[in-house]
């Protein structure tokens, strides 16, 4: 398919979803967006060439290929029913939250019966990479749904794997994200109690920038751990607590253990009760958090 012949749709001007379709417009794909809480997101594509639709069923029947970015599971059930009268059979829709793949396979069979492809397409990285088009995308899907999609995600996305079948996007988002927010919480730890036993945190980075530890996800942590920067990786510790829920769901339906898992999710937890549950409260903040635990 050619870039005229696929109209793109998105839904989820949030943080990530704004510099993905901004990348979807300007490189020549037609773009029709839908305003939700703010409206900077939709006025700013629109000035790009996108079209701004009534509603969500609107938006369906103008386009081929919906993108979704939102928050969890129950925003995506709740869009694709909105969505749903106003599908045609032969259109895909891309789910690129990070979502629980059980709902993911539901919402799956539901669109099959219509004859629309659901497809998993979550992202990782932050949203400077959302807005310069060099996120890093896990997809499930078949192998035709894939090859239909594959050009419109590689606008904004630098490397792309496709997984496996439908809901394997997500289970691997899920394992991507264990991994991550389980750096978070232990660094977390480790700079409590590297303050506590009188390592001050710039110490502390000095051995660990540059070794076998270091990291990307460490680099973005620290920017805010040691200085200062509020705005190094703006995913919400409500998200992240969420996505650690998510996690144990899915263990919890492979019969797998997860101490570790169980363990990072509390740190989210006890961040959420004590505070942390506010829009600008993102996931290197969990630093101060545990900090305060412990009494720093």
């Amino acid at each position: 398919m050619t870039m005229t012949q696929e109209k793109v749709g998105f839904v989820g001007l949030g943080l990530m979803g704004h510099g993905m379709a901004k990348n979807i417009v300007e490189k020549g794909y037609p773009l029709t967006v839908v305003a939700h809480r703010k409206r900077a997101a939709v006025d700013d594509l629109v000035s790009r060439g996108a079209v701004e639709a009534a509603s969500l069923e609107d938006l369906a029947r103008n386009c081929t290929v919906i993108f979704m970015c939102l928050t969890g599971s129950p925003e995506v059930a709740a869009a694709v029913a909105a969505l749903k009268p106003g599908l045609a059979a032969g259109a895909a829709v891309v789910d690129c939250s990070t979502s629980d793949p059980t709902v993911t396979l539901r919402l799956a069979a539901e669109l099959a019966e219509i004859g629309v492809d659901f497809i998993d397409a979550p992202l990782s990285r932050t949203p400077k990479e959302a807005w310069a088009g060099t996120l890093d995308c896990m997809v499930g899907a078949s192998d035709t749904a894939f090859a239909r999609v594959q050009p419109i995600i590689a606008t904004w996305a630098g490397k792309i794997v496709h997984v496996g079948a439908v809901g394997d996007g997500h289970k691997m988002k899920l394992l991507n994200n264990f991994l991550s927010l389980g750096y978070a919480a232990l660094y977390s730890e480790a700079l409590a109690l590297s303050r506590k036993v009188g390592i001050p945190v710039a110490e502390f980075d000095k051995v660990i920038r540059g070794g076998r530890m270091d990291c990307g996800f460490y680099q973005t942590f620290m920017d805010y751990a040691l200085h200062g920067n509020r705005e190094a990786h703006k995913f919400t510790l409500g998200n992240a607590y969420k996505d650690m829920r998510y996690v144990e769901s899915m263990a919890n339906g492979s019969v797998v253990a997860t101490p570790m898992a169980s363990a990072v999710k509390n740190s989210f937890a006890l961040a959420m009760a004590t505070g942390g549950d506010g829009p600008e409260d993102y996931v290197p903040h969990l630093s101060d958090f545990v900090a305060k635990a412990n009494g720093l």
